[in-house]
């Protein structure tokens, strides 16, 4: 394939739902082009399923969950299509990350939504379960996005840092735009996945901190972010990778319970979990990307649902100052689209037989093919 038409389909551990890019790729000169984007937001219902399948799925759960977000997946296509008034014949294939229900790093990943039944419904073949060949390689089979990161998005002539804050946060250092040699990427710790489910936890109806209000009427609790930032995975040096089973609702907990325990509000519990994942990034970018140039530039550029939380950007501007922080959309294309149209990335990459890991940022053996293909 020189040329064609695909579409990505990512469904994040922020569990804000399902986003699908239309994307025309090519591989002369390499470029992808953003033609179409869509989100569609998980309902309450469906946010707690997988929620719950994180927290205690038993075989039952986890396989009508797989099926039940096919179908969810497979019609966040067609709607897609239907939009851009897009045929499915006129797809080369879908590119579907799937939901991540368990990620152990370095032993185990799992993402649910069943290729099959995207295949089925679309019509059109679907690359998926691209983690797993970089876990049995010995990598983490995270972050992915990194690759993308190089090849599509790094400044031509500098370097530029890329930060997704999703469920978690990672960052990628691009030397420069398509060279590998040098990339360093890895996960920070948690994005909004914390922020968020202490949210739901003081407040059941706010699925997230709208524009981070409640964190600016709060008061982060300096003593209990000093204990949570001796988590280990903080000091661990990348490669390295996260999710949920670490950085989820038992974490939230424990923040709530050390915040209330010294007398703390609600608000002042979401300010908390907000300064630790600004934290958190800034100390990453610190210890593990090289300093930024005396000249100027190397900005951070900022994507994912974090980038739409001013008292989060706010905090993070201020820690990694004189770093410019640039939001992705001002330098691209609606952040929002970018892991979707990344995974269609790899996609293209997968079905031209070329590696799409970037073994200095998961620790895989070398370089890998990744996904399984499943026919249309």
């Amino acid at each position: 394939m020189t040329s064609c038409l695909a579409v990505g389909l990512m469904s994040g551990t922020s569990l804000d739902g399902v986003s699908t890019a239309l994307v025309r790729l090519s591989d002369d000169p390499l470029a992808a082009q953003l033609v179409a984007f869509r989100q569609e937001p998980y309902t309450a219902a469906e946010r707690g399923a997988v929620i719950d399948a994180i927290a205690r799925g038993r075989a039952h759960d986890l396989s009508m969950l797989h099926v039940a977000l096919g179908e969810r997946f497979a019609g966040a296509v067609l709607q897609l299509l239907a939009g851009a008034r897009v045929a499915p014949r006129d797809l080369a294939f879908i590119a579907s990350h799937g939901q991540t229900i368990w990620h152990e790093p370095g032993r185990a990943t799992l993402q649910l939504g069943d290729p099959a039944v995207i295949a089925e419904r679309v019509g059109v073949r679907v690359v998926s379960d691209f983690r797993s060949r970089d876990v049995a390689a010995g990598g983490q089979g995270a972050p992915l996005v990194p690759l993308a990161d190089v090849m599509l998005f790094g400044h031509p002539e500098r370097g530029r840092l890329l930060l997704n804050l999703g469920g978690m946060a990672n960052v990628t250092w691009v030397p420069r735009r398509g060279v590998i040699a040098g990339a360093v990427a890895f996960d920070t710790g948690p994005g909004v996945a914390v922020i968020d489910a202490v949210t739901r936890r003081v407040d059941p109806d706010a699925p997230y901190d709208q524009d981070g209000e409640r964190a600016r009427r709060g008061h982060p609790d300096l003593k209990a972010l000093h204990q949570l930032l001796t988590d280990p995975f903080f000091d661990q040096p990348p490669p390295k990778s996260t999710g949920r089973e670490r950085f989820g609702i038992e974490f939230a907990d424990r923040l709530i319970a050390l915040v209330h325990g010294a007398g703390g509000s609600a608000n002042d519990a979401v300010a908390t979990a907000t300064a630790l994942t600004a934290e958190t990034v800034a100390r990453g970018i610190e210890r593990w990307t090289p300093p930024p140039a005396p000249a100027g530039g190397d900005e951070l550029v900022i994507s994912g649902g974090g980038a739409r939380n001013p008292a989060l950007v706010e905090l993070l501007a201020g820690r990694v100052r004189p770093r410019p922080v640039v939001p992705f959309a001002q330098l691209f294309f609606d952040g929002e689209a970018k892991e979707a149209l990344a995974f269609a990335f790899l996609g293209f990459l997968t079905l031209a037989g070329k590696p799409g890991n970037l073994p200095a940022a998961t620790g895989a053996r070398g370089p890998r093919v990744l996904g399984s293909v499943t026919p249309a």
